[in-house]
């Protein structure tokens, strides 16, 4: 699922509130320098005034537009602009005193030096943050993208996302689609797949999205378009070569420098993720305490029924690719992976792109007795009750997963995928979800899992995962099966 940037102001909504904070840091100072003690607050007027100016700020922002090409000034600019801006804001206060008719009361020294030291402050500030985003820029951003071109306009497009990046994009490589370029590089991104490979290479590595920019002259690759469309990348098309994708998303932005219409399953607003996210550290807290909590109970019986680390810790794919550590506590013995082979055969789901088995003998205490009856375990219980999955809370809290997303599949099992499996792995990996919700382990069809999985990424919102939370606990206090 996509990520929307904010339009207008918001943009730079973290340089706004910087801006802010420091107005207040220099309203307190000032009134500390002045001698007047270290809480301006106490007195009503210099209370109204730390409102006023706020709101001055905030009008002086929105009307002279101060935060326009922020990342693009040089440091001579600027310092223009914050000084303007400071001058600004200061003639607002000036002239709140006097409608106000109490500019006798109020310290004429406390207000220069306000004005004087929100200057100076908010104009280290803001360039530490432009230092702190190209620096990022420089390390790569936290979105992968591959550049889809070809070989007459390939350094120029490189160069240019190069250029106007800001720290938006880690350029994962180049896919050159009318030339073998596959082992060279482009302005040092190495070329890493040609049309033919590029969906299996989305499939393979970590790639959030993919830019499309070709030369006029070369036809459009509609049918690899299809197959990018089958994985739920997200896909920017330079707008001078642009076509309709059926059952998508779609709407025009600016990639770099190029005017692009963005393709995905669906997108989300920073604020609409913002708002998950602070659902998740949220439930993450309380999950971590449970889990400590859990450990005390179940870590020693663990122990004693399968010596060995109580924490189990797996590779798993994430969003769009990246690998990341699960961790869970331990419901199988310690050689649960080498035996997973010979066990193949009694797959429920058959493929190998997920495993699943009624009467699984790696867990913990279960056991087929001589009579043919079947024995079970601390393993089995924790996997029945699911509490086998609480650790996975600190996987929500470092932001690897969320609690609510699809279930995040093995390295092995994601090289089996075909196109379309992948759109599965569009969304942040979560504990519960959409097909854990839906009859769990009645289903045995992966294409299921898959169709229940785009189901939720293509209807995603907030209400969405507060009612699949609300119907995880039904199904937990019911023992529906496993998580």
């Amino acid at each position: 699922m996509y990520r929307k940037d904010s339009e207008g102001w918001l943009k730079h909504a973290d340089f706004i509130v910087l801006d802010l904070l420091c107005l207040q840091i220099s309203f307190i100072l000032a009134y500390v320098l002045s001698g007047y003690g270290w809480n301006p607050y106490h007195i009503m007027l210099y209370r109204n005034m730390s409102i006023f100016l706020e709101l001055a700020d905030l009008l002086v922002i929105f009307c002279y537009d101060t935060m326009k090409g922020v990342l693009k000034k040089g440091y001579y600019r600027d310092f223009v602009v914050t000084l303007k801006h400071s001058i600004m804001v200061g003639g607002l206060a000036i002239l709140y005193l006097f409608l106000l008719q109490q500019g006798g009361d109020y310290s004429r020294l406390a207000l220069f030096l306000t004005i004087l030291l929100y200057t100076g402050i908010t104009y280290l500030v803001r360039e530490l943050r432009k230092k702190s985003l190209k620096k990022q820029m420089q390390n790569g951003g936290e979105r992968s993208l591959l550049i889809i071109t070809s070989g007459e306009v390939a350094r120029r497009v490189v160069d240019n996302m190069k250029e106007n990046n800001y720290a938006r994009f880690r350029i994962a490589g180049v896919s050159v689609i009318d030339e073998d370029w596959i082992g060279r590089k482009v302005e040092d991104i190495p070329v890493v797949a040609n049309e033919e490979t590029t969906p299996k290479y989305v499939c393979k590595e970590w790639i959030d999205e993919v830019l499309i920019v070709i030369s006029d002259d070369i036809p459009y690759p509609t049918e690899l378009i299809r197959k990018l469309s089958e994985t739920g990348v997200t896909i920017h098309l330079n707008l001078t070569k642009v076509t309709n994708i059926p059952g998508k998303k779609q709407f025009v932005e600016k990639v770099g420098v190029y005017t692009v219409l963005t393709t995905s399953i669906n997108y989300a607003s920073a604020f609409q993720l913002a708002l998950k996210r602070m659902m998740d550290i949220a439930g993450g807290l309380v999950g971590c305490i449970l889990t400590g909590l859990i450990f005390l109970v179940v870590g020693p019986m663990i122990y004693i029924a399968s010596p060995g680390p109580i924490f189990f810790s797996q590779e798993r794919v994430g969003k769009n690719g990246r690998k990341f550590k699960i961790y869970k506590f331990r419901s199988m013995y310690m050689d649960a992976e080498e035996r997973k082979a010979e066990l193949m055969d009694e797959n429920k789901l058959g493929d190998g792109k997920m495993f699943k088995m009624d009467f699984d003998p790696r867990v913990i205490g279960n056991k087929v007795l001589p009579d043919g009856t079947h024995k079970t375990g601390i393993g089995d219980f924790i996997r029945r009750t699911s509490l086998d999955e609480f650790p996975q809370f600190f996987n929500v809290l470092k932001g690897d997963m969320s609690i609510v997303g699809t279930r995040p599949p093995l390295i092995s099992e994601t090289n089996l995928y075909e196109l379309h499996h992948r759109v599965r792995l569009a969304i942040k990996p979560g504990i519960t979800g959409m097909w854990q919700v839906s009859g769990r382990s009645d289903i045995t069809d992966f294409e299921e899992v898959v169709r229940l999985d785009k189901e939720y990424i293509s209807n995603w919102n907030i209400g969405l995962d507060i009612k699949i939370l609300l119907k995880t606990v039904l199904v937990v206090f019911k023992r529906d099966g496993s998580m």
